[in-house]
Parts: C-alpha cells; structure tokens; sequence
C-alpha cells in the first residue's frame, strides 16, 4: 500500500500504533512560555510528537492515536507548585456561544504523593530542570447524548476555520497549578483530528481501469459500478420560436463514497428529437452539477428529516466543488467514448473532492453533509418553460478521509477542461496548511520553538 497516498495533505506518513500499519518517523512540536522578565528564557515547554508534515505545522493525529510527549519545567529559584497536569481535550462551539466539551481526558504528570523520576518525592521545587514523559490514548469513540438519548458516536473531525459559524476544537493542554491566591499557568496547542474513514471499494471493472490506467467503462458493460439517478426533463424555448423537450440522466460512481484529495467519475446523457438543443444543453460549461457541504448546528443537527429549515437557522450550505465535462471524442487518454450520435449527446465528467475539506460525520449539534446537486442549466438560447428555483436534482454522498485501501482513483479529465474550484480552504481542517501558526498561550507569553 501507498502509504502518502492515503493521508491528508498536512500529514506526515504515519506511525501508527498498530500492527497492521507501518511506521515512520514523527515530528516534535514544540511550545513555550517564556519568563515574565523578557530575558528570552523558555521556562516551561510542552513538546508532542505528530503526524503533521512539518514541526511548525499543527499536530495531527487520526482515531486510535496515542499522543506522546514530554512536559519539560525549569525552576529559576525555589517555589511551591500544587500539581503540573496535562489533558486533551474537545469541544463543539457555535459563534456567540460556549464551548461544550465532549471529550476531557487528563492526566496527573506530577503533585506532592507522585515522585520525580529518580523516585524522590517532593513538596516544593529547587532550582533546576524537570521533564515529565507522558501518553494519552485517544479514544475512537465517546458516549455523547442526542436529542436525549445516549449514543457512542466516532469522534468528529477537527473543523476550524475564520467564516465558520461553528467549530471543533481539539486541544492539548499543559497547566501548572498554583496554590490558592495564585494564577495557574497553561500552555495550550489546537491539533487536528482526522477520523479514519474509508470508503468501500468501486467495482471490480473500476479499480481495474485505476489499476491498469484504462478508460472506464459505462454502467452498459459495469452496471454494479454506476448509481443511475432518475431522469429529468428540461422544457423551454429555443431562441424564442419553437418548444423543446430534453431528457438529461446522471449517472455516478458507486459506492456513493469518495474520500479526499481525489476526483470520483460520472457521466450524464441528454436525448432529444431536437439536434440543437442537445447542442446547447449538452455544452459542457451549460451544466452546473455542484458538491455542497452542509453544517448543521443546534439540537437538530443529527436529524435526517430537517435538511433545510425554513428559516435558515442553524444549518449552513457551501459550494465545496464544480463538476468539469468533457465530449467523448476527447484523445486525452479518458474513459472510453459513448454514443453521441443522432438523438443522444454523452459527456464524461468528474468532481475533484479537495483534500481540505472535512470528512462527513453525524455528531450532536455538528453534523457534516455532503450533497451532488444538479442546478439549472444555462444555455444561450434556452429558456425554460417554467422558472425553476433550486437544485433539478439531488443526490447525498458520502466524503471520507481515507482512500479505499489498496485503490488509487485517478483523474480522467483533460487538462483543457479541467477548472480552478473556489473552494474556503481556511474553512475546514485544511486550516492546517495555510494557519498552521494558530497556537493558544495563556498566563505568559507562548513562543513556537
């Protein structure tokens, strides 16, 4: 297995904890509180191993990981200290509101009854260096309570960003407590989360044609490797003198799962009795089939049956993707041509699903959705019979982090048509690689070593 090829942009090739995954090396991440005189002096540093590409990148982990690090104190004169704690922690946040935390685990690194490591214990710190290894699993689920009832739920992915309009913050805390009057000092790191889905695998013929490089073939010759999607029926005027009828099918990819950081196929037929219109109809920059994200926030977050509330609250839509066409006739090595002669018009096409957008998950009070959305054409000449507001046809799909294991979708488009995405890259975990100083300090002042 290809290892890169089956992590985020920001990740590193893994170390898992496992056996059934090979290792490599991690970076360290490292930050500090200085001391309160400015001398420059690194007084209290918390330092974490990760996946993430670079030191200087946010930690990243994916379900099952163990955190490791070290919690490393020095003591410029004697003084008495409570407890040094460090916790991982999780929470959801909607703009305005406070954080609800779903997960909090902590561990005690040091207080009075816990010795140093050479067995000695304590109750006030000398002058000197301290270091304090430690572990934390992170759990692959966690027992939350929606709409009343509890449920264990997989972890959410991380989800950052500066326009969301809610977030999950996923944090590594270091805290130093103090004894009564006094201010506990902290360290704080965000890290991303990334939980670890796959999608099933396509059909045979199709990890074949990714496989070997060959076109892919149709659901004619591969009908367990297409979702055909009802047909629909596009009337209106031609250039304000006569009436035409189309019918437009879309067909795409099964399973319905596409992970990240790779494009999934599709194709869509247009029959007409009128050459012109499928002439027009059947250009490519006419069809808008779009992949848009939906977050849902609030108690109905999880709700299947409340997919766009009348007033708008609480649920948020983004263009993340825009289909690109191509005629079949095309010789840039793509799928094979269908029929596009007499009263039929063919285009292959494909969604290119960017590696910075988060994964699908149902979580309570922050679900993710995603949704193929076939939008109005917009042809020259065309006008529809009827005004037609909203999508002529939608599909619910599934976005995973991971790639099927041991399948390597490749792209089939033709560099012509292949098209720029406005994509929010900040408004999801792919904050990592254009925000990836954001580091909390609190009680002193933080510096990225």
């Amino acid at each position: 297995m290809d290892i890169d090829h089956e992590l985020p942009e920001y990740s590193a090739p893994p170390q898992y904890h496992s056996s059934q995954h090979a290792s490599s090396v991690l970076n360290e991440h490292t930050v500090s509180l200085e001391t309160s005189l400015g001398s420059g002096k690194k007084w209290l540093q918390l330092v974490v191993a990760s996946r993430a590409a670079s030191p200087t990148a946010l930690p990243a982990f994916y379900a099952g990981d163990v955190i490791t690090g070290h919690a490393d104190m020095d003591v410029a004169k004697s003084e008495s200290i409570k407890a040094i704690t460090v916790k991982v922690t999780a929470g959801t946040t909607s703009v305005g509101q406070e954080e609800q935390l779903f997960l909090n685990i902590e561990k005690v690194l040091w207080d009075p009854s816990v010795p140093l490591s050479d067995g000695t214990k304590i109750s006030k710190f000398g002058k000197g260096h301290y270091s304090w290894p430690f572990e934390i699993t992170l759990p692959s689920s966690v027992e939350v309570v929606d709409q009343k009832v509890k449920k264990e739920l997989p972890l959410p992915a991380s989800v950052t960003g500066r326009a969301s309009p809610a977030y999950i913050d996923y944090k590594i805390i270091l805290t130093v407590k103090r004894g009564a009057l006094r201010v506990n000092q902290t360290l704080v790191t965000n890290f991303a989360y990334v939980p670890a889905t796959h999608p099933d695998p396509p059909s045979p013929m199709i990890q074949k044609a990714y496989k070997e490089n060959l076109p892919l073939v149709g659901p004619d010759g591969d009908p367990e490797g297409w979702h055909v999607l009802p047909p629909i029926q596009l009337k209106g005027t031609l250039f304000d003198s006569k009436s035409v009828d189309v019918s437009c099918t879309a067909t795409l990819a099964k399973p319905l799962s596409y992970p990240r950081g790779a494009a999934f196929p599709l194709f869509i037929t247009f029959t007409s009795d009128d050459p012109h219109a499928l002439d027009l109809l059947s250009t490519p920059s006419s069809i808008r089939l779009l992949l848009i994200k939906s977050l849902a926030t609030g108690s109905d977050a999880t709700n299947e049956d409340v997919e766009r509330p009348a007033d708008g609250s609480n649920f948020f839509f983004e263009t993340v993707a825009r289909a690109v066409f191509w005629p079949p006739n095309s010789d840039s090595g793509g799928p094979g041509a269908m029929s596009s002669q007499g009263g039929t018009r063919s285009l292959w096409g494909e969604v290119d699903v960017k590696r910075a957008i988060p994964p699908s998950f149902f979580f309570p009070r922050f679900t993710i959705r995603y949704t193929l959305e076939l939008q109005p054409f917009v042809a020259p000449g065309f006008v529809p019979t009827s005004p037609i507001s909203g999508p002529l046809i939608k599909q619910r799909v599934t976005v995973t982090s991971l790639r099927t294991r041991g399948v390597n979708p490749r792209s089939h488009a033709p560099p012509e048509y292949v098209q720029e995405q406005a994509v929010d890259y900040n408004n999801s975990v792919g904050l990592l690689e254009n925000g990836n100083q954001r580091f909390y300090h609190h009680s002193g002042a933080g510096a990225i070593a």
